[in-house]
């Protein structure tokens, strides 16, 4: 037992020298990034949805990564992008008259310049979906579904950006 009280502080010693890594595996070499508010151009237009995705991702690399947000060109990372598609589609059916779930899919363009290694730079496009019960319209669960999506697409743009596994 003794020992392990002595390896415990070597370990957590170990851990903080190096450097550049973090608990959620990312490799962060900058000190700021600019995220910039992301355009709309989905044919279905929901007025909340630039300003929840925009801030989902951006609340998720700041939370994560400890770089410093700054709104300018200088930065050593720069994320920008549009929302691309907003659907609902029928994803079950319960007979030949009855939908038994419906899907909310939401896709996201973004673009991700890294300065200081313009390998790791991407465009790509993000997309998620969320099933609900075809007896409630989208209206009723939208705000609900948007925040699991976006909580599923900052997920997907920070670890493709930051995590490299």
């Amino acid at each position: 037992m003794r020992r392990l009280f002595c390896f415990i502080p070597i370990l957590l010693i170990a851990l903080t020298g190096c450097g550049v890594y973090s608990f959620t595996g990312a490799n962060i070499e900058g000190k700021n990034i600019n995220v910039h508010v992301l355009e709309n151009r989905s044919p279905n237009v929901v007025p909340s949805l630039t300003s929840t995705l925009t801030e989902k991702i951006r609340t998720r690399i700041l939370s994560q990564t400890g770089l410093a947000p700054v709104n300018n060109d200088n930065a050593d990372y720069d994320l920008s992008g549009a929302i691309t598609g907003y659907t609902v589609t029928v994803s079950g059916s319960a007979g030949t008259q009855q939908v038994a779930k419906n899907r909310l899919t939401i896709s996201v363009e973004i673009i991700f310049k890294n300065r200081l290694n313009d390998k790791s730079s991407f465009k790509q496009t993000f997309t998620r979906f969320s099933d609900f019960d075809g007896s409630q319209t989208v209206q009723n669960v939208e705000n609900a579904l948007i925040d699991d999506i976006g909580n599923q697409l900052a997920d997907d743009i920070f670890n493709k950006a930051f995590v490299n596994w």
